[in-house]
């Protein structure tokens, strides 16, 4: 459930203090970097034959947002004890200042928290400056990793999405492995479906299909029987999280980027001609077809109105949907369909996503003890078990997406699995991975909003792009 903070300045004020620390030093290529055990790595010390008991009457400190997932691990954690003997103590804080929390804990240098939820993203802010541990030498090293975990069986986009050489511009999937994906999203179009059945609609396969389906639900779903009913929602607020799920989804499969990288420097690409071209149809589909008040607009609101059918479509996280969509959730549960979302002009299902992650602090005292809890986080057992008895989904290891207990509980959702199927393979992130990254999509939202409200697409995202070349460049 991606309901990323709605205001993110003291998050990147604090992050930017942290800016001048020395850097982690990247290594190797390939999941979890190369062969050769990183210098210096506390993993390195672990040897003999691997033991979950290793580290018994150690107690690990976790932090945590709060969040279904937490929830399903919360309720599992007696098990990850009576495995290892390992004790866990953790503190769940709200989405609105949780980063703030870690931010500053990290920062500190105080290692008050030896592992922690994190999204994929703030690799990009928490890598350089080295507060991160390194989980490739733990992945490497089979006496600290169980062969059961198998690494084989993650979804490999999501393992690389969390692989980085720390270098801005520098492809993901290389370098350190900085995190684990633990849960994630994938941006699709859900739609209600009485609605689409009264109004003789189909999912839309193209962009021009979906601002049409948007306008033709708004302009005839309230004299259908459905009062007050608008096209599709999409978020709105002044907020990077405002690009990432739909827009961005839709911005990729149009074959768009948001820099391009020559020699290591990047330049903003927001501004060329098919970027301000699409830049305007998005804002068009929004004004026509989307919601009153759209500038308020976060995964809140858009999932919430999909759910009271108060928007006939939702372009965001599956997840979003999905927690509508579950029997008796909402006046609309029963009559949610999921669908991939238009295609790109070429074909292309190319889609963004969300990944919640779990690092650990390059701080922590309890290293070993650390990398059995974010094993056990991320194995099997207990994720199936989340999958299954809670509503962790998506599943980020591909035996859960296949496991016949999981399609079980899944397939009374019209379109869940096979649209998940479809887009798994096409789901990358989609954004050039540098520390700006926050300050950058938020700016790129104002634009956004700018647009709206009348602006010159060409001239705001020209400015927009000035204004980032200084800034990333």
């Amino acid at each position: 459930m991606d309901t990323h903070v709605h205001d993110r300045r003291r998050f990147l004020a604090l992050t930017a203090a942290a800016a001048a620390t020395p850097l982690l030093a990247a290594c190797g290529a390939g999941f979890g970097g190369d062969d050769n055990k990183s210098e210096g790595s506390a993993a390195d010390d672990v040897t003999g034959s691997f033991d979950w008991r290793r580290e018994k009457g150690t107690t690990v400190k976790a932090l945590l947002n709060k969040h279904p997932y937490t929830d399903a691990l919360v309720a599992d954690l007696k098990s990850f004890t009576e495995k290892t003997g390992i004790k866990v103590e953790y503190d769940v804080f709200p989405e609105d200042n949780y980063f703030d929390k870690l931010t500053v804990d990290l920062s500190s240098g105080r290692a008050s928290y030896d592992v922690f939820m994190l999204g994929a993203y703030m690799v990009w802010q928490y890598g350089p400056p080295g507060w991160l541990e390194d989980l490739g030498p733990w992945m490497r090293n089979s006496s600290a990793t169980g062969a059961e975990w198998d690494q084989a069986d993650f979804f490999p986009n999501l393992l690389q999405a969390d692989q980085w050489s720390l270098k801005a511009g520098a492809p993901l999937g290389q370098g350190g492995q900085y995190a684990l994906p633990w849960g994630w999203e994938t941006n699709v179009v859900a739609y209600n479906t009485d609605v689409f059945r009264k109004l003789g609609l189909k999912p839309a396969e193209t962009f021009d299909e979906l601002r049409d389906i948007a306008r033709t639900i708004k302009r005839k779903a309230p004299g259908a029987g459905f009062d007050g009913m608008y096209g599709i929602a999409v978020r709105g607020s002044r907020s990077w999280a405002t690009i990432h799920p739909g827009f961005m989804t839709m911005y990729a499969r149009n074959g768009l980027k948001d820099f391009t990288v020559a020699d290591g420097k990047l330049t903003p690409a927001m501004n060329t001609p098919e970027a301000v071209a699409f830049t305007e149809d998005w804002a068009g589909m929004v004004k026509q077809g989307g919601p009153p008040s759209w500038t308020s607009y976060t995964w809140y609101q858009c999932s919430s109105d999909l759910g009271a059918k108060k928007a006939g479509m939702l372009f965001d996280a599956d997840t979003a949907a999905y927690f509508q969509a579950v029997e008796g959730a909402s006046p609309a549960s029963g009559k949610i369909a999921f669908h991939p979302g238009p295609k790109g002009p070429d074909g292309s299902l190319a889609t963004n996503m969300w990944i919640w992650s779990l690092g650990m602090n390059a701080k922590s005292k309890k290293k070993s003890a650390s990398w059995l809890f974010l094993q056990w986080a991320t194995g099997k057992e207990h994720l199936r078990k989340s999958a299954i008895t809670h509503n962790h989904i998506d599943p980020v290891r591909k035996s859960i997406a296949d496991d016949a207990a999981y399609k079980d509980k899944m397939k009374h959702l019209p379109g869940f699995i096979e649209t998940f199927e479809t887009v798994v393979d096409q789901t990358k992130i989609q954004f050039t991975p540098q520390a700006q990254f926050f300050d950058a999509t938020t700016s790129w939202a104002a634009a956004l909003q700018e647009i709206y409200g009348g602006g010159s697409a060409r001239s705001v995202l020209d400015g927009l792009a000035g204004d980032l070349a200084d800034k990333v460049g």
